[in-house]
Order: structure tokens, then C-alpha cells, then sequence
């Protein structure tokens, strides 16, 4: 048998995957278009140019066309000093979707440039400047919010500079020598590196540029006013004076409407406080009636706790059950043998230091008698009833799993909530990450260690939970601990509820429907352990609640530096960056700005899983 059809075969396997895996045909007819009108009769007709039907622009490398590394989607055009002299064909070079620098300086470009560049969503960088471009800038160029920089400086451009101020990414803006008119408009100066708006014809008071720019990116504005310009703004306009009879009639109609609110408003609050005034004298006739009864055990209470160097600090437990009237016997063990027989008196009267207070409430460590340390958390401002509380805390006691740190005891009444946990003294997550945790190595095997096991364990939550909705609530790498054994466990479970605004809030969402509620705890558990992740990743301190962080990380990885996201002391170890890229792809899924695009922590779960199997793969292979 001839071996000549078998050839054949396979060569035309590989041209139609060549093919397949190439820009889309409609993209490269629309690319050969915007080609057209960008230097009509006068497109190269070299083979080595490109630019025409009979190829494709990544596998036969147009001229300034650059590609994505997987050769399949256009990245940039980059057509400078040609003198091409046709217009700027927006609507057909967006559309190609992938693309993200559009540079075609100094050339001799003329028309104006259509609102379709705002179908180019993925642009970073657009460079028109030097040439005769004119007309107004469209309106769209506010809306490309993946905007890094854009230079249309050296035209014949009109009209007011495009409103920017949804482009918080924006790095560099150049307009001058231009013929722009109207005021500035709003701009994020703290994010902008270079900005110049000088010789147009615009007027109005200079904005706040943070002092970040000089006269110069303003200058050959006769109109302009205001510093970093010599030119000072003149005062405003004094009012005439025959108009201060009717703006007096005008305000003396907003007194008198303003006093009626307030004479309203005043009566509904006498109101109120009469109701309040009955309901605590009901109140203190039950607590009088409480206090009695355990007169003999609140005396035994202590009001100090002695501190760890040995100085006496006033209890804020027992300053709290003193002042509130609150019984002393209804401390609840949960699980632990060693606590057998603990009393609430033994617990407000051990030697106690505080290790921290946060929103939530204060945690200290306190040391029984028996020597046994205890982590005892007090509650605050968590409008939940003593029933729910004391249901919740008992079904979290009942779900065991060995990287999840079950409650020990717990008190509760209608003004105090106690918590109370197995003291673990080898620090937290964020202690590694940002202390001085120097006698243990943190590296990448370390890292992808702690996600994997608390993925697992708060999986295993969720699913424990699936028809309670008890979710963490408050995950972060402060409360990640670690056991004498150095395993990460997962501490201070389903004592608060989500509060970020984009995570669904549970206690402040009473329309949405049980399975909604339920789903979303979980997803905003997902995004808090996405943040751990990049905790994790990045060596970063999470401020303002992530988002900058998020959206820091995900404007390098945009712009294709992503190694350096990652923290500088994994790479000096040499940690695989393609390792690190994984388990950067499995946070930004978890932190999706939109919660029903998160993965559930199963799936989450499987994916770190996975990464530790060919951790352990590749390290069994290198031996």
C-alpha cells in the first residue's frame, strides 16, 4: 500500500488545525478592512506585509500585528510613521475583541473617530497621536474602563475632552495641541502618571490635581485659571442686591418648613421615650426579681483580672454582669472533659489577657486553674436571640472535622455572649504572613498546604449546613490557626453573618427567599477565602475590605505581568510560577464581583485538591 495518501492525510490534519486554531474569518476580512480605509491605494502589497485575505495574522506574523502567546487571537497594532493617510475604521478594527494596544502615531490620519471604539472593551492603550485627526472624541472612550492610556495629543481635535472619571485605571492622558474646549473634566489624578492638556482653548478653574502636576500640562489655555497656573481665578459674582427680597421670602418659606419638621420630629421622639420609659421599668421589676435569686453566687464573682505580667486590669465580663443585672450560672459546656464541672464564676474569675478587640467584639486568653488555656471571645452588637444563639452554637459543636475549631462552652443572655475555644499558641495565618513567625518556613508547599485543608474543611461546613445556612461569616487569615502540629485550622465558625455589601447580606435581605439566603452566605464565604488565597499569593495586607487588592491583581494580570503579583519571597525560593498560576486563577474565580458566578467551595475544594496532587507528583518525580 502507498504510503503517499497517509501523508496526505496528515498534512491536511495539520493545515485545518493550523486553521482552526487561528483568528476567527470574520475577524481577519475586518482587520484587512480597517487596512483599506487606514491607507487607501497604498497598502504594501510585500508578502511579507500580510494584511490580506490569503492569511492569517497570527500564524503568518502580519506587519505590527502581535498576538496572544497561544497564537490564536490578536493583541495589538502597532502601525507607526507610515505616512498612511486614509481614517481610522473603528467599527471594524473592534472587531477583534481580543485586542488591546491600538497605536498608529505619526502618521497623516484625517476624519474623526466613531463612537464604535467603544466596541473595543478590551483596549489598554490607544495612540493616535500626529496626526490631522478632528471633530469630537466620542463619548464612548469614557466608557473603555480597561483604559490604561490615551494619547491624542498633536491633531486638530474639538470640543471637551471625554469625561473620564469611570476610568480608574487610567495611567496617561495626553491631548495637548489640540483645539479642545469647555472645563476639564473629572479625572482620577492619584492614579495618573503623566497628563498634559496644554495649548487648547479650554477655560474654567484647573482641577485638584493632588500637586502631582506642574504649569506645564496646563499652559496655552488663555481661559484657565487656578493653580499650578499663575493666572488666579477671579472671585465669584456678588449677588445683586435687588434680589434679597425675594431670597428672603424664599427662605423664610424654608424656616418655617424646616421649624414643622423639626416640631414633628420632636413629638414623635417625646413618644418613643414614654414607650421606652414603661418597657424599662417592666424590666427592672424582672431583673430585680432575677438578681435575688442568685444574690449568693453574683457575689462570688470577681471584679479583676490579672493580667500576664501580673498587673490587675478591670474584667469586662464581669463589670458587664455586675452592671446588667445578668445571671451567673448559665455557662454551657459543649465538648471538652478537661472543662468538666467549669463554672461561669471560674471563668469570669481566671487570670485573663486581652489579645485583641475588633468589631465583633474583644478575645482574651485566659488560663483556669487546672492550667488549661482557653481563647474566650465576647460577643458584641450581633442582634441575634438567645435561642438562635444558643441552636446555632450547638449544631456548629455537633459538626466535627479536624481543621475546624469547635466551641468548648459557651454563656449567653439577653446583654452578654461568651464563646469559648481551645487555646491554639502557634499563631495565626496572618502572623505568618505578616509577623514575626521567623522560626517556621512559610514556602509555596507550606501556602498551597493551608488552602487545600481549609477548602476541604469549609466544604465540608457548607455541606454539614446545607439546610441551616450556616455559613463562617467573618473568614480571614486572622482566624486561621494553627495546632501544635502546624496544621491550619479554621477558628471562630458561624459566629457572624457576611456584612460586605456585594456578598448578599443575610440579616438585611428578608425578600430573598430561604434557598437565596442560604446560597448566598456560602458565596460570600467563597469570596473571603478567595482573599485568603491572594493573602496567600500576593504576601499583601487586605485593606478596604479587598477591593483594591482585587482590583490590583486583576489590572496586572490584564496587562500580562502577572509574576510580579506574586510575593517577591516565593519567587526567590523558586517557586514554579506556573503552580502559583493555578491557584491564582481558583482566588479570582472565588472573588467574581458577581456571587452566582463563584464557584461553590466543593468545586473549590476539588481544584486545590488537585494542585497538592501534582505538588506531590512533581516532587516524588524530582527524587
Amino acid at each position: 500500500m502507498s504510503l503517499k495518501p497517509i501523508w496526505v492525510f496528515f498534512i491536511a490534519i495539520f493545515l485545518f488545525l493550523l486553521v482552526a486554531n487561528s483568528e476567527e474569518e470574520e475577524v481577519i476580512k475586518a482587520l484587512v478592512t480597517f487596512m483599506d480605509k487606514l491607507a487607501p491605494g497604498n497598502v504594501p502589497r510585500d508578502p511579507m506585509w500580510g494584511w490580506n485575505l490569503n492569511s492569517d495574522p497570527c500564524i503568518d506574523k502580519w506587519h505590527g500585528v502581535k498576538c496572544y502567546s497561544d497564537n490564536k487571537y490578536v493583541k495589538s497594532v502597532i502601525l507607526e510613521k507610515f505616512n498612511f493617510g486614509g481614517v481610522v475604521d473603528a467599527s471594524s478594527v473592534c472587531i477583534a475583541k481580543s485586542l488591546r494596544i491600538l497605536r498608529l502615531t505619526d502618521n497623516i490620519l484625517h476624519d474623526s473617530i466613531s463612537e464604535d471604539i467603544g466596541n473595543c472593551q478590551s483596549l489598554t492603550q490607544l495612540f493616535l497621536s500626529g496626526n490631522q485627526l478632528s471633530g469630537d472624541l466620542p463619548i464612548s472612550i469614557g466608557k473603555l474602563s480597561n483604559m490604561k492610556r490615551l494619547h491624542v495629543s498633536d491633531n486638530h481635535f474639538t470640543g471637551e475632552l471625554p469625561n473620564m472619571v469611570h476610568v480608574s485605571g487610567l495611567i496617561s492622558f495626553f491631548a495637548q495641541n489640540n483645539n479642545f474646549t469647555g472645563e476639564i473634566p473629572s479625572f482620577d489624578f492619584s492614579n495618573l502618571d503623566a497628563f498634559n492638556v496644554s495649548n487648547n482653548n479650554l477655560q474654567g478653574q484647573v482641577p485638584d490635581v493632588k500637586g502631582k502636576f506642574h504649569e506645564d500640562s496646563f499652559s496655552g489655555n488663555p481661559n484657565l485659571c487656578g493653580k499650578p497656573l499663575s493666572q488666579e481665578c477671579p472671585p465669584p459674582e456678588k449677588k445683586d442686591q435687588n434680589s434679597f427680597p425675594n431670597d428672603l421670602s424664599i427662605y423664610s418659606g424654608y424656616l418655617v418648613l424646616g421649624l414643622i419638621v423639626l416640631l414633628f420630629l420632636t413629638f414623635k421622639l417625646l413618644s418613643k421615650l414614654k414607650i421606652k420609659e414603661k418597657a424599662l421599668d417592666v424590666e427592672k421589676k424582672e431583673m430585680a426579681e432575677e438578681t435575688v435569686s442568685v444574690a449568693g453566687k453574683a457575689s462570688e464573682i470577681s471584679n479583676s483580672i490579672v493580667s500576664k505580667n501580673g498587673t490587675v486590669i478591670r474584667s469586662e465580663c464581669s463589670l458587664t454582669s455586675l452592671e446588667s443585672g445578668m445571671t451567673t450560672s448559665g455557662l454551657v459546656l459543649l465538648s471538652s472533659r478537661t472543662l468538666r464541672g467549669l463554672q461561669f464564676e471560674d471563668l469570669l474569675g481566671a487570670p485573663a489577657e486581652l489579645i485583641r478587640r475588633g468589631k465583633h467584639g474583644s478575645l482574651y486568653k485566659v488560663m483556669l486553674d487546672n492550667g488549661v488555656l482557653l481563647a474566650v471571645k465576647r460577643i458584641k452588637d450581633w442582634g441575634i436571640s438567645k435561642q438562635d444563639f444558643e441552636r446555632r452554637m450547638n449544631l456548629i459543636a455537633q459538626a466535627k472535622h479536624p481543621r475546624v475549631l469547635p466551641p468548648v462552652a459557651y454563656y449567653c443572655s439577653q446583654q452578654e455572649k461568651l464563646l469559648a475555644y481551645e487555646y491554639l499558641q502557634n499563631g495565626s495565618l496572618f502572623m505568618f504572613l505578616y509577623g514575626s513567625q521567623s522560626g517556621h518556613s512559610f514556602d509555596w508547599r507550606s501556602r498551597l498546604n493551608v488552602a487545600a485543608n481549609i477548602a476541604e474543611a469549609l466544604a465540608y461546613m457548607h455541606e454539614e449546613f446545607l439546610e441551616n445556612g450556616i455559613g463562617h461569616g467573618n473568614l480571614k487569615s486572622s482566624n486561621i490557626l494553627f495546632d501544635k502540629n502546624m496544621d491550619p485550622c479554621i477558628s471562630e465558625y458561624g459566629l457572624m453573618m457576611a456584612e460586605n455589601q456585594d456578598q448578599l447580606v443575610p440579616s438585611h435581605n428578608k425578600g430573598l427567599k430561604s434557598k437565596d439566603l442560604i446560597a448566598a452566605t456560602f458565596k460570600a464565604d467563597v469570596h473571603a477565602f478567595g482573599m485568603i488565597l491572594l493573602e496567600l499569593l500576593t504576601g499583601k495586607v487586605i485593606k478596604n475590605d479587598g477591593f483594591d487588592l482585587v482590583k490590583w491583581v486583576n489590572s496586572v494580570v490584564r496587562e500580562e505581568w502577572t509574576v510580579e503579583v506574586f510575593d517577591k519571597s516565593l519567587i526567590s525560593q523558586g517557586s514554579s510560577e506556573e503552580k502559583m498560576m493555578c491557584l491564582l486563577q481558583v482566588a479570582l474565580k472565588c472573588v467574581n464581583p458577581s456571587p452566582n458566578d463563584r464557584p461553590s467551595m466543593s468545586q473549590v475544594a476539588v481544584m486545590t485538591n488537585s494542585l497538592i496532587e501534582e505538588e506531590e507528583k512533581s516532587i516524588s518525580f524530582d527524587t
